[in-house]
């Protein structure tokens, strides 16, 4: 069943993203763009309600950094909440990374019991994924970028709930926190953010400018005048001007920061690092269930490596053996020495996976490139005002 739903979801996407053509593509397209108009209608209502505040914002009484993106998936979120975080820990603040958890599963009453035992990681609705010191879930459990965080981020909280309120509160009470990151937090408006970071893909910054389900966006263009920094991710270095004047159109005032995603390393089952020159000149097959699987390939050529094989998945993909013995197979045939995959999709593997051919997994970080500046100011200004000195329960008072 839950291949069919996902055939389903990529066939609608590939429709939205128009790689299908034909009658059923046509037809699912004018059908898409009928339900998108009731739904824009829905997303100015509610910013009009919080606006008008008819509903209110949740304040918790400490810094809460927004980051997200008017469009679905694929962005480069998750390593520009790691740069935020990792900067800010360096700098001396608490930081608790708040996420919803997409795709996790409730763990077992057995296992709850055990982790309650444990240190109480799943209480309340809030997991804790990490606190600060462990890695307490596996990436079923926290979902796939809450885990890479957690495990990339010592000294980091990571929360995972739908009700963001509810986990901010809990990092408030049980860790101390004085930074709460909002992950994808642009449509969370029940927590009142301070600073707002709207990412924009340079690769494919609206998609077909659509609003959901017949395109990618979340919501019109025009509400980037919410942003107070916008990241232009996946820079290649060439000129942005066109872009820039775009989002100026919408947001005059916004600091805008132009990075780019860099590979930093290679790294084998065993965790094992290799230097980039690992992949010149060899031969492999390119394994993937993320957003954007043609950002991923361009990296993998840029350093070299000749892609004789590429298995795409949908993004969140939790992978069967079954189909990572095909994706073996169908890359040996091709004549790949190895599998390279990402980070992401590698936290989904099944655990002590052994194929015919190696596996390894890129790393991949943020780079600035345009507004260094800028976010130096940011991050220097974020860091700078001392802890709050209030306790949790005076928070909410």
């Amino acid at each position: 069943m839950s291949q069919l739903v996902e055939n389903l979801e990529q066939f609608v996407i590939d429709v939205i993203e128009g790689r299908r053509a034909g009658a059923r593509a046509f037809v699912l397209k004018g059908f898409l763009f009928v339900l998108s108009l009731p739904f824009k209608a829905i997303v100015q209502f509610r910013l009009w309600l919080y606006r008008k505040r008819f509903k209110r914002e949740t304040s918790l009484g400490c810094l809460v950094i927004s980051v997200g993106n008017l469009t679905v998936g694929g962005t480069g979120k998750t390593p520009v909440v790691e740069k935020f975080a990792r900067a800010l820990h360096a700098a001396g603040r608490k930081v608790a990374i708040l996420s919803r958890g997409y795709r996790s599963e409730k763990p077992f009453f057995w296992k709850q019991l055990r982790l309650w035992l444990e240190g109480r990681p799943y209480r309340g609705g809030t997991r804790v994924v990490s606190d600060g010191l462990d890695v307490l879930l596996d990436s079923r459990e926290a979902g796939d970028e809450p885990y890479m965080l957690a495990k990339n981020l010592p000294g980091v909280v990571v929360l995972t709930d739908k009700d963001r309120v509810r986990s901010g509160r809990h990092a408030l009470d049980h860790y101390q926190s004085d930074t709460l990151i909002l992950d994808d937090g642009l449509q969370y408006l029940h927590l009142k953010h301070r600073i707002e970071i709207v990412l924009v893909d340079r690769q494919s910054p609206f998609g077909n400018r659509h609003l959901l389900p017949r395109g990618t966006l979340r919501e019109p263009l025009r509400n980037l005048h919410r942003a107070s920094h916008v990241f232009i991710t996946k820079s290649d270095g060439t000129d942005n001007s066109e872009l820039i004047a775009e989002i100026r159109q919408h947001n005059q005032k916004a600091e805008i920061i132009e990075c780019a995603h860099r590979l930093t390393h290679v790294v084998d089952m065993e965790g094992q690092r290799h230097e980039l020159d690992f992949l010149r000149g060899r031969k492999v097959g390119a394994l993937s269930g993320i957003a954007r699987p043609g950002s991923f390939h361009r990296l993998l050529r840029e350093h070299g490596a000749q892609i004789v094989e590429e298995r795409i998945f949908p993004d969140h993909h939790r992978f069967r053996l079954a189909e990572l013995m095909g994706a073996d197979r169908r890359c040996r045939e091709a004549g790949a020495e190895f599998i390279v995959t990402t980070e992401k999709d590698f936290v989904r593997f099944p655990p002590n996976l052994k194929l015919d051919l190696p596996i390894y997994y890129v790393r991949l970080e943020i780079e600035i490139l345009s507004g260094r500046e800028s976010w130096e100011q940011l991050v220097e200004r974020i860091a700078q005002p001392p802890p709050l000195e209030r306790t949790p329960s005076e928070f909410f008072a």
